[in-house]
């Protein structure tokens, strides 16, 4: 019995949503360290959570990084 059903059957929204990214890791060949993975995964996840949202990622992230210079918490 579906008790939500607002909430999609299935994960093809999310799945789409990385269709972008995967694209991106073929054409350039992935990264070579964890480190520069670990900031792709991070620098991609920001751009869509801004977009979604309807906000620049540029502006969220230079908040963002003038913020953490002052010592502030992100």
């Amino acid at each position: 019995m579906l008790h939500h059903p607002a909430i999609p059957l299935s994960n093809n929204d999310a799945e789409r949503a990385l269709r972008h990214w995967v694209i991106a890791r073929r054409l350039s060949h992935g990264t070579r360290t964890a480190f520069h993975s670990r900031v792709f995964t991070l620098l991609a996840s920001v751009r869509d959570t801004c977009r979604q949202r309807l906000r620049s990622p540029w502006t969220y992230l230079v908040k963002a990084i003038t913020e953490r210079r002052l010592g502030l918490p992100l």
